[in-house]
């Protein structure tokens, strides 16, 4: 295995995702992709599946050069310098970083698809505790997925 993506937020799954890929893997030489995806309009009709295809790539371009596209981009440069630092620190120095913007699931897989990844490590929850044991943007990547998900708690 050569390609891994971690899908990364600021939740303690995340945090999960990094540690297993520096416990099983950081002795290899390895290519990281962090992936992380901003949540435009918080947990609203992204959330729900409602804003897709074209009416996404409008609200995209509609977002960009805004305040809170800015506000948006500190946010998601500081997760993404935190694992970097993390992954770093393990001794994995071939990291990528990728910033999407839509929903969760399908940017992580576009963006596994992008990467060349031959395995996904996402959180099994992340800030949702309305779904059971499993978070639904980690079932749906690996529902999803035609390559391996390796989910960690």
């Amino acid at each position: 295995m050569k390609r891994v993506l971690i899908a990364v937020d600021d939740s303690k799954g995340s945090i999960r995702a990094v540690e297993t890929l520096i416990d099983l893997f950081s002795t290899t030489n390895l290519a990281v992709t962090l992936v992380y995806v901003q949540k435009v309009l918080g947990q609203s009709l992204i959330g729900e599946g409602m804003v897709m295809g074209p009416e996404m790539d409008t609200l995209r371009e509609a977002l960009q050069g805004t305040e809170y596209k800015e506000a948006l981009d500190v946010r998601a440069d500081k997760i993404m310098v935190h694992y970097h630092k993390m992954l770093e620190k393990a001794g994995i120095t071939d990291i990528n970083c990728m910033v999407k913007v839509g929903h969760p699931a399908e940017e992580i897989l576009s963006g596994a698809e992008e990467s060349e990844a031959e395995l996904i490590i996402i959180g099994s929850r992340g800030k949702r505790t309305h779904d059971f044991l499993l978070g639904s943007v980690s079932r749906e990547v690996a529902n999803g997925s035609s390559i391996p998900v390796l989910l960690t708690k």
